[in-house]
This record gives structure tokens, sequence and C-alpha cells, in this order.
């Protein structure tokens, strides 16, 4: 199993609803990928202070490694991922991505 993880930190004033549009879109792929699990999402809540500006996360869990890269070459997952993009402060380097196996 492969627990992808994506931390973003969202440029001032990207509103909560907003970021459940996007988090709700993207649990909307279970329907079309099988081996997709539930997606979590949310601020960070985290008392340690070592969150580095990244103020929200999500992780979903695949099945396999070859499930998750299905999610990624997905072009409802690209078009969502661009939304995400633009929602980050500073594009791309707003957001950090890793993955691990379970």
């Amino acid at each position: 199993m492969i627990r992808h993880c994506v931390f973003i930190r969202f440029k001032p004033g990207f509103g909560a609803g907003e970021r459940a549009a996007i988090y709700h879109d993207l649990t909307g792929l279970r329907a079309k990928l099988p081996g997709m699990g539930k997606l979590v999402a949310g601020p960070n809540v985290s008392p340690e202070g070592l969150g580095q500006g990244f103020d929200d996360g999500l992780s979903i869990d695949f099945d396999t490694a070859a499930t998750r890269d299905a999610y990624l070459v997905d072009p409802d997952h690209q078009l969502i991922g661009a939304r995400l993009v633009a929602a980050a402060e500073g594009g791309i380097t707003g957001i950090l991505v890793f993955d691990f196996e379970l």
C-alpha cells in the first residue's frame, strides 16, 4: 500500500470553502480509479511549530504503486492538481508531496 501525502502553503485569502472544493473533487476520483482509498484532508493542527508554512495537507492510500501511478496521470487529477498549484503560494514551490509504503 502507498500513502500519498500532499502538504500545501495556500495563498493568503484562499478560503476554507475553496480548499474543501478541491478536496471534494479529488475524493470524487475514487469512483473512477479502483484501488484509490479514502482521502483525508485538513489544516495543520500540530503544536510543534515545525510545519514550515505548510498550513494544510491531505493523504490518500492506494492499494499499489501502480494504482497511485494511474491516479497521477489521470486527466481529471491533473486538472485538479493544476487548481491546487494555482492556489498555492509560489505555485509548485508551495506544495510538498511525500509518498511512502505501508
